[in-house]
């Protein structure tokens, strides 16, 4: 018996241990804490593509209507996005990003132009009367944006 004991002792101290259960529910719970911190920060990141995607439409857009102006010396009426293109009529295109919408609508000399990223819960808006910057509407659907041009 005691030179089992003496056996079982020997392999025991010279053997691989394995990790313990609290070690284990440490490292879980690291992990745990890594991605609770990580989601967010990427679902923050998407959003914010989705934003700048939106807004960049826009922009394209007001470069098509600027170059549809020089050659037809006025703007289109309105137009929106298809298939991920605005068609200005005689020939020019904008593209849209996928899943964005852009509409606009033009009056005498001034044009507005809205684009919506693809969740649908950011609009942004470009009033050729006002000039400056792309900016965010405060509108909550993007045909009030192109009624109201804010």
């Amino acid at each position: 018996m005691q030179e089992t004991l003496r056996r079982m002792r020997e392999k025991r101290a010279t053997g691989d241990r394995g990790f313990t259960l609290i070690e284990l529910l440490v490292v879980v719970v690291i992990i745990g804490v890594l991605v609770a911190i990580a989601i967010p920060l990427y679902l923050n990141y998407t959003k914010g593509a989705a934003n700048k995607s939106a807004q960049s439409d826009v922009r394209g857009a007001i470069s098509a209507l600027e170059q549809y102006y020089t050659e037809n010396n006025s703007y289109p009426a309105n137009g929106a996005s298809n298939g991920g293109v605005v068609d200005l009529g005689n020939g020019q295109k904008a593209t849209v990003s996928t899943g964005n919408t852009v509409k606009f609508a033009s009056s005498g000399g001034t044009y507005i132009v809205c684009g919506q990223n693809q969740d649908g819960q950011t609009i942004y808006v470009y009033n050729s009367a006002q000039g400056g910057s792309v900016k965010k509407s405060t509108q909550t659907s993007i045909e009030a944006c192109v009624s109201n041009g804010n």
